[in-house]
């Protein structure tokens, strides 16, 4: 396939449902801070344009971890892969969980109902389509997010107080501490390491994220190895790292601009409308009437500390009314935004691009997942050799087995409490550091051989799941650590070994 197709491949697995759904929520209440996760891309890009990808295409790879079953052993391929497999296949759960709020939004379906409806038309979506069919439609999609996207910004802008400029509505936001652009994590007491978005875990953590990621995670791979040439698929990744930042930038935005809004008109005391309708339907309602009288009281005082108080006090009460579900309502801000206030047509393309961005990443996912299964397990251990016709039936099936498990994933999901799109990204940063480290060996560490490779990578992630219990650091230096921790233990067993280490 052409450079543009591979770019907005990428491009397309990158932005599901979740980025547009949940990043302005995210900006609404902790700024664009967020921006910074994304500054390590674009020499993360550099190297895996220049390291990884000559060697994957030198193979001619079907998936990127039958590179290591070359420089190691069967096991530790089947290890990484393995990984890979839990990581994709929770956050793609995720994925599908994010498309399912806005039918339950906008119906006001049960969302386990609407879980299982989205889970299902992508799952049919998918298995009908394949690798190329979805890089095609995906590249349909992608244009239609961008036009999109901008028909957003301008109606958000136009919506802005009579008189006042953008420059003067950034102003504004600034004084509300919400134009963060670059936060440095330094506090009196010294370097926050808790501290999830800064100048140093953006570029050093986010470089290891975007690295592994883009480098050894086959839904991503697996868009790049499909270029008619190495030359293509460089060009590609390049651009990519090029083009993300400012998309995610003007993204958070969206979300400034609706906290601009509803600083100069009221905001709802809370966003899910789903959920509010249902705790009125219980003994709580005269409670939460009550609560929402006094906070449009403190809105038309201009107290907003004591609004956002009422805000968190309703929060409470929510909470009492529907005890098993979370109700956090930071992935429903844009959505009410949208609903309420864009223009109906514009409504209508809103949701179409969640739908189709959701679409477009999670059948890359699913095939990636499917792909992986087939020919570092399946064919592996079970049948090896089997047709071109039969393992693409084989695939299917597995396409549909990880579709059913992405749908039981999303149901878990609806009661996570942080953002969407921050859940996805921790729950990368548990794996790619570790999977990372172990691709690097591989291009750099010639004299490690699999056995200190394979104990170092399971000894890796049972410490970084340890150190992310603990609450040591902010996960995006999760990555940093596990790709260092797999590489200093790989060393150190291969030094201490006088002969390969056997297992």
């Amino acid at each position: 396939m052409p450079w543009y197709i591979i770019l907005l491949g990428i491009m397309g697995t990158q932005a599901s449902a979740i980025t547009f759904l949940t990043g302005p929520g995210q900006a609404y209440s902790d700024g664009i801070r967020f921006v910074q996760y994304y500054f390590g891309l674009p020499l993360a890009m550099l190297v895996i344009a220049f390291v990884f990808v000559p060697a994957f295409n030198k193979l001619k790879i079907t998936t990127a971890y039958e590179f290591l079953q070359n420089r190691f052993d069967v096991k530790t391929r089947t290890l990484t892969s393995f990984l890979f497999l839990v990581s994709r296949g929770l956050s793609t759960g995720i994925s599908v969980y994010a498309p399912a709020i806005v039918l339950s939004t906008l119906f006001g379906w049960n969302i386990y109902i609407t879980n299982i409806l989205m889970g299902g038309f992508l799952i049919i979506y998918t298995v009908t389509g394949g690798a190329k069919a979805v890089a095609h439609t995906q590249k349909i999609q992608m244009l239609l997010v961008f036009a999109t996207l901008g028909l957003i910004i301008y109606s958000v802008i136009k919506l802005l107080p009579d008189g006042q400029t953008i420059a003067q509505a950034l102003k504004q936001a600034a004084t509300y501490g919400k134009i963060n652009t670059i936060t440095t994590g330094f506090t009196d007491k010294g370097f926050n390491w808790n501290d999830k978005y800064n100048i140093f875990s953006g570029i050093i953590g986010g470089f290891f994220l975007a690295l592994s990621y883009f480098g050894t995670d086959h839904s991503q791979v697996g868009r790049y190895i499909t270029a008619k040439s190495t030359k293509e698929s460089k060009r590609g990744l390049l651009l990519n790292g090029l083009v993300k930042i400012p998309m995610q930038y003007i993204i958070l935005m969206l979300g400034v601009f609706t906290f601009l809004f509803y600083i100069n008109n009221k905001a709802p005391i809370y966003f899910d409308n789903v959920k509010q309708e249902k705790a009125f339907a219980t003994s709580y309602k005269d409670e939460l009437i009550a609560k929402e009288k006094k906070y449009t009281i403190y809105l038309q005082e201009n107290n907003i500390e004591a609004a956002n108080k009422s805000r968190e006090e309703y929060k409470a009460i929510l909470k009492k009314a529907l005890p098993n579900e979370d109700v956090s309502d930071t992935n429903f801000v844009f959505l009410r935004f949208a609903m309420d206030y864009l223009p109906k047509g514009l409504i209508g393309l809103f949701i179409a691009i969640l739908f189709l961005s959701a679409w477009g990443s999670i059948a890359a996912a699913l095939n990636s997942l499917a792909a992986c299964t087939v020919v570092d397990f399946h064919q592996q251990f079970f049948y090896k050799n089997l047709s071109e016709e039969q393992s693409y039936k084989t695939a299917k099936w597995y396409t549909l087995g990880w579709g059913l498990f992405c749908i039981v994933v999303a149901m878990f999901a609806t009661n996570i409490g942080t953002s969407l799109i921050e859940t996805v990204n921790i729950l990368g940063s548990l794996f790619y550091g570790v999977i990372l480290g172990i691709f690097l060996i591989a291009f750099f560490a010639k004299k490690v051989k699999a056995n200190a490779t394979f104990i170092a990578a399971i000894l890796s992630e049972i410490l970084v799941i340890s150190i992310y219990n603990l609450e040591v650091v902010s996960f995006l230096w999760l990555n940093v650590i596990g790709a260092l921790l797999v590489i200093f233990i790989g060393v150190i067993l291969q030094l201490f070994s006088k002969k390969s280490i056997k297992i």
